[in-house]
C-alpha cells in the first residue's frame, strides 16, 4: 500500500519561520504558537494516515454507486466522514456564532494539506461544504445564515456548487436553468447540472445545493444570473426536515480519477429554492465559493504531487537497479538503489522544489485572504485577487507534471495500478480542468487581474519582489544564489507585461496567446520568492544557532536548486511571448 506521512515539519517551517504567523497582527493569529499548530497539524496527520489513506485505494477501485435515486459511498467513507465530523475538522476557521472554532483560515488550509494528499476525493465533501458555507456566510440573509450554516458548520448537512450545464461550461451566461418567483418569496427551479462534485451520497442527512439559475425577464446573459439555496430535503421552520425537494441525480459521471467522489448530473423539476443576495447578481455571490475553490485546487495539484513524491523516494531507496557510475555504493547487494542514479536524483529534486515552493505560496495566499477578511485590507484583497488563477493554474499545471515525474521513478510498477502511483497522476490532472480550465485561469489574470483597478495590484506585486531585494540584500552568497535570479525573473514578467500593454489593444488575439506563458512566468517569480525567503529564514535559523542543521542546509540547497534550474524558465517564456501568434491567428479555421 502507499504509503504518506503529514510533512508537519516543513508546514510548521513555513507557518512560523517563514510567515512569522503569531506575530502578525491580524486577529487570531496571536494564539498560533509554535505548540498549538504543532498539536493541530500532527492530529491532521495522524487522521490522514491512519483513517483517509487506507481509504484512497478503495475509493479508486469502488467508486460511487447509484441505487435507487440515491448514491452510496465506498465502504469505510461513512466511518471516517464521522470520525472527520466528531473531530470538529469541518469546523476549525468557522463562524463560532454557527457552531465553529473560528481559527484562521491558514490554518484551515495547513490542516486540509494532509486531508487532501491522503485521500483527494473523500475530502471533496467537506471542501465542497466548506465554499456552500462561506458564499451564505458572505451574501445570505440572517434568516437563512440560521436556518442553514449550523449544520453546514458540522456537516450533518453537506453543500455544493452547481454552474455547468450539459451545453455551457465556463460561458455561464449560456445557461438555461431558470427559478420562477413563487408567492411566498420562493422560487421553483428547473434545469439540468453537470459535473456536480459530491452531488448526492450517504454521508450526511441533506445537502444544501447552491444553483445558479435565471429568473425570467431577467438581462440577457451574465448579468440574468442569480443565486439560489435548493436542499435536497426542505427545512421546516423549526429546522426538522420536510419533503424530498424537486432535485434528484440523473447519473453519476464515469471519471478518469477522483472515484471516490460523487460527480453527478442533478436534475431539477419545480424543486423550491431561495435566492441568496440581489437579484441578478448571482456571480457576484458565487465567487466567494468559486475563489476558495480554486485556492483549494491549487492545494489539491501540489498535495497530489506531494504524496506522489514521497512514494518516489521511498522506492528510489528500495528498488535495486544498476551501478553508480562512479562505483557501487551497495558492495553488499546485486545492485545499487535506484537513488544514486542522476536522473532520479534530478527527478526528485524538481519534485521536491516544486511541492515546497506550491506550500508556501498556498500559505502566503491563504495569510493574504486572513489579512483582506479580518483586517479589511485592500491591499491584500487586491494582491490574492491577482495570485488566485496564479495559485489554481500553476500549481495544477505543475502538480500534474510532477506526479508523473514521480510515477517514471517507478518505472514499469509506476503504471501499474497496484502501486497507487497512477492515481496520483489521473487524480491530479483532473485538478487543472475543473474550477475554470488552466487557459482560462491565464485568460483571467492577463485578461482582467492585470489592469484590475489600474494595474494598481501587480504594481504592489512587483514593488513587493523590489523592496525584498533591496533589504535582503549584503550577504554574498545569498545576493548571488537568490536575490540576483529573483531580480532577473521579475525583470522578465515585467517586460512580459510590458509586451501585453503595447499589443493588448492594437493585437489582442496575439497577446492573449501568450498568456498561458505568463501565468507560468509569474507562478516561477512567486517561486523565486517564496524560496529566497524560505533559505533565508533557514541561513537566519542556523545563525541563531537552531540545531537542525540538515533540515535548513537540505532547505537552502533546495532553495539554490530551484533558483538555478527552474526559475531561468522565465526567459524562455519571454521569448515565447515575444514571437507573437500571427501566424496561428491568421489560419483559417479548416486549417487546423
Amino acid at each position: 500500500m502507499p504509503i504518506y506521512n503529514a510533512p508537519t515539519k516543513d508546514m510548521q517551517f513555513i507557518l512560523h519561520n517563514v510567515l512569522n504567523v503569531s506575530e502578525q497582527d491580524i486577529p487570531g493569529y496571536e494564539d498560533l504558537d509554535r505548540d498549538f499548530t504543532s498539536a493541530v497539524l500532527e492530529e491532521a496527520g495522524k487522521v490522514a494516515t491512519e483513517v483517509l489513506l487506507p481509504l484512497n485505494e478503495i475509493g479508486d477501485t469502488t467508486g460511487c454507486v447509484l441505487e435507487n435515486g440515491v448514491v452510496r459511498t465506498p465502504k469505510g467513507f461513512q466511518e471516517a466522514f464521522q470520525q472527520m465530523k466528531d473531530g470538529g475538522w469541518t469546523a476549525m476557521d468557522c463562524d463560532p456564532e454557527y457552531g465553529g472554532q473560528g481559527l484562521p483560515y491558514i490554518m484551515h488550509t495547513a490542516g486540509q494539506e494532509a486531508f487532501v494528499s491522503a485521500n483527494m476525493a473523500f475530502n471533496m465533501y467537506q471542501g465542497l461544504t466548506h465554499g456552500a458555507y462561506s458564499a451564505i456566510h458572505v451574501h445570505g440573509s440572517d434568516e437563512q445564515k440560521a436556518k442553514f450554516l449550523p449544520k453546514m458548520v458540522t456537516c450533518e448537512w453537506t453543500g455544493t456548487m452547481n454552474l455547468t450545464e450539459p451545453h455551457c461550461g465556463t460561458d455561464l451566461g449560456l445557461m438555461r436553468t431558470k427559478a420562477e418567483p413563487q408567492d411566498d418569496g420562493s422560487y421553483k427551479i428547473s434545469g439540468t447540472k453537470i459535473f456536480i462534485s459530491a452531488g448526492d451520497h450517504d454521508l450526511a442527512d441533506n445537502i444544501i445545493h447552491l444553483v445558479l439559475a435565471k429568473i425570467p425577464g431577467g438581462p440577457d446573459g451574465i448579468k440574468g444570473v442569480s443565486l439560489f439555496i435548493v436542499p435536497k430535503f426542505i427545512v421546516n421552520d423549526d429546522g426538522s426536515l420536510g419533503d424530498r425537494n424537486g432535485v434528484e441525480v440523473g447519473k453519476i459521471e464515469e471519471k478518469m480519477g477522483i472515484h471516490g467522489n460523487s460527480t453527478c448530473i442533478m436534475n431539477y423539476d419545480n424543486a423550491e429554492g431561495y435566492l441568496i443576495g440581489e437579484m441578478h447578481k448571482g456571480m457576484r455571490a458565487m465567487f466567494v465559493m468559486m475563489n476558495e475553490a480554486r485556492m483549494g485546487v491549487g492545494l489539491q495539484g501540489y498535495a497530489q504531487a506531494e504524496i506522489a513524491y514521497q512514494n518516489a523516494v521511498a522506492y528510489a531507496n528500495d528498488r535495486l537497479q544498476g551501478r553508480a557510475v562512479t562505483g557501487a555504493e551497495n558492495p553488499d547487494g546485486p545492485a545499487d538503489p535506484l537513488i544514486v542514479h542522476p536522473d532520479i536524483r534530478r527527478n526528485l529534486m524538481d519534485q521536491k522544489s516544486f511541492v515546497e515552493g506550491a506550500r508556501a505560496l498556498t500559505y502566503w495566499g491563504t495569510n493574504l485572504i486572513d489579512r483582506s477578511v479580518k483586517l479589511d485590507d485592500e491591499a491584500a484583497e487586491g494582491l490574492i485577487s491577482l495570485m488566485t488563477p496564479v495559485i489554481k493554474g500553476f500549481l495544477t499545471d505543475k502538480g500534474f507534471e510532477y506526479a508523473v515525474a514521480a510515477q517514471q521513478v517507478w518505472g514499469g510498477h509506476g503504471y501499474i495500478e497496484e502501486s497507487g502511483m497512477s492515481q496520483y497522476a489521473r487524480d491530479a490532472r483532473i485538478a487543472m480542468i475543473y474550477e475554470g480550465a488552466n487557459g482560462v485561469q491565464a485568460l483571467d489574470l492577463v485578461g482582467r487581474k492585470l489592469a484590475q483597478d489600474g494595474g494598481k495590484h501587480v504594481m504592489a506585486f512587483f514593488a513587493m519582489i523590489k523592496d525584498y531585494i533591496s533589504e535582503n540584500k549584503g550577504d554574498e552568497a545569498f545576493d548571488r544564489d537568490f536575490l540576483e535570479p529573483l531580480k532577473a525573473a521579475s525583470k522578465d514578467l515585467q517586460a512580459a507585461g510590458m509586451f501585453f500593454m503595447q499589443n493588448g489593444m492594437k493585437n489582442p488575439n496575439d497577446a492573449l496567446a501568450g498568456s498561458y506563458d505568463f501565468m507560468h512566468m509569474m507562478g516561477h517569480v512567486c517561486f523565486g520568492l517564496m524560496w529566497a525567503r524560505m533559505a533565508k529564514a533557514s541561513m537566519d535559523a542556523l545563525a541563531a544557532g537552531d540545531t537542525d542543521t540538515e533540515f535548513h542546509e537540505t532547505k537552502i540547497a533546495t532553495g539554490r536548486y530551484y533558483m538555478a534550474r527552474q526559475l531561468p524558465a522565465t526567459a524562455m517564456h519571454l521569448a515565447r511571448i515575444n514571437t507573437g501568434s500571427e501566424t496561428v491567428m491568421a489560419l483559417d479555421a479548416a486549417s487546423f
